[in-house]
C-alpha cells in the first residue's frame, strides 16, 4: 500500500469535510443578524447548529494534526509562510466560539445583539479566513531549494496575502459560506427564517457562480465544474428543493477544495520561485515506519469520530421553528 498517497488523501478528507461542514455554519452565523427580525428568530437560526459546531471543529485539528504527523516538511512551509492567516483564523474561531456560548448567559436583548454581531463578523472573517489559506495552498508559496519559505519577518506573509490566488480565495470562502449557510437554513428551519433564507440563497449561489466561471476563465478549468454546480443550486433554490440546493451547495464546495489540492498533484506546495524546488506527496513524506504508527492510531479513532458525527446529525435532523409556537 502506497502510505504517503493513503495519508494525503486523508488531508484532503479532512480539509473538505472542515470546510463544508464549518462552511455551513460560518453561513448561518453571517445570516442569522439579517435573516432573524427578533432575538427569537436570530436564535432559532443559531438552533440549527448549536449541537454540531463544536464537533465540526474537528476537522479542521484533523487536517493540521494529520498534516504535521504525515508531511513534517510541508507542515513546516505551510505555517512559515501563512503563519498570519492561520493566527488570524485562531483568533476569529475563538470569538465565534465566545459568541455562541456566551449569547445565552445573560437576559438582555442588547447582549444578545451584541454576541449576534461579533457572531456574524468573526463568521465573515473566518470564512474569508480559511479561503485565503486554501487559496495561497494552491497557489504556492516562494520555496526555495531547502524546501524553506524565503524572506523573513512579516514581508514574508503579508506579500502572500497579497497575492490574486489567496485575494481570490477568500472572496471565495465568504460566497461558499454564504450559500451553505442560506440552502442549510432553508433545510433546518421552518417559517419566516425559511423564507428569508431561500430568498438569499438565490442571490449567494448566483455569486458563487459567477466567481467560479471568472477563475475558469482566468485558468482553472475545473471551476467550471463548480460554476455548473452554483447554478444548479440556485436553480433548485428558486423552485424551492431545498435538500438538493443544500446537496449541490455542498458538492460544489467540496469539489472546489478538493480540485485546489489535486490539481498539481503530485505537488502539494507549489514553489513561486522554481518549479522544482516544489513540495511533492513522497518528498514531503514522513518516514514509513511513522506513517505505519500513525496508520493503527488512525484506524482506530476516525471510525469513531466519523459515527459520533453521523449519530449527531441524525437525532438533530428535525427542524428549527422560527414562527411563534402556540402554547
Amino acid at each position: 500500500m502506497d502510505l504517503p498517497l493513503l495519508w494525503f488523501g486523508l488531508v484532503v478528507l479532512c480539509w473538505v469535510l472542515f470546510v463544508v461542514l464549518e462552511g455551513f455554519d460560518f453561513g448561518v452565523g453571517m445570516l442569522a443578524p439579517v435573516l432573524g427580525r427578533d432575538s427569537g428568530q436570530r436564535g432559532a437560526a443559531l438552533r440549527t447548529i448549536a449541537p454540531v459546531w463544536d464537533g465540526n471543529e474537528v476537522w479542521l485539528v484533523a487536517a493540521i494534526g494529520v498534516t504535521f504527523a504525515a508531511f513534517p516538511d510541508w507542515y513546516a512551509a505551510m505555517l512559515a509562510g501563512l503563519y498570519l492567516p492561520a493566527v488570524l483564523l485562531l483568533l476569529t474561531l475563538a470569538v465565534r466560539g465566545v459568541a455562541l456560548e456566551f449569547r445565552g448567559k445573560k437576559d438582555s436583548e442588547t447582549w444578545r445583539r451584541r454576541c449576534d454581531l461579533a457572531l456574524a463578523g468573526s463568521s465573515l472573517a473566518t470564512a474569508a479566513a480559511v479561503g485565503a489559506l486554501l487559496g495561497a495552498l494552491t497557489g504556492g508559496l516562494a520555496l526555495d531549494e531547502n524546501g524553506d519559505v524565503a524572506g523573513s519577518g512579516m514581508a514574508r506573509t503579508l506579500g502572500v496575502l497579497a497575492e490574486p490566488h489567496t485575494l481570490a480565495g477568500a472572496v471565495a470562502g465568504v460566497l461558499a459560506a454564504l450559500t451553505l449557510g442560506a440552502t442549510y437554513l432553508g433545510l433546518r428551519t421552518t417559517g419566516p427564517v425559511r423564507e428569508r433564507a431561500r430568498t438569499w440563497a438565490v442571490p449567494a449561489a448566483a455569486a458563487a457562480a459567477a466567481v467560479a466561471l471568472a477563475l475558469a476563465v482566468a485558468g482553472a478549468p475545473q471551476a467550471l465544474a463548480v460554476a455548473v454546480l452554483a447554478v444548479a443550486a440556485l436553480v433548485a433554490a428558486r423552485a424551492r428543493r431545498e435538500g438538493w440546493a443544500f446537496g449541490l451547495a455542498v458538492a460544489g464546495t467540496g469539489l472546489t477544495v478538493a480540485a485546489g489540492f489535486l490539481g498539481r498533484f503530485p505537488v502539494v506546495l507549489p514553489s513561486t520561485l522554481e518549479a522544482g524546488w516544489s513540495l511533492t506527496v513522497d518528498g514531503a513524506a514522513a518516514s514509513d515506519v511513522a506513517l505505519q504508527t500513525i496508520s493503527v492510531a488512525a484506524l482506530l479513532i476516525l471510525p469513531g469520530v466519523l459515527a459520533y458525527q453521523a449519530l449527531a446529525y441524525w437525532v438533530f435532523r428535525q427542524r428549527v421553528a422560527s414562527e411563534p409556537v402556540a402554547t
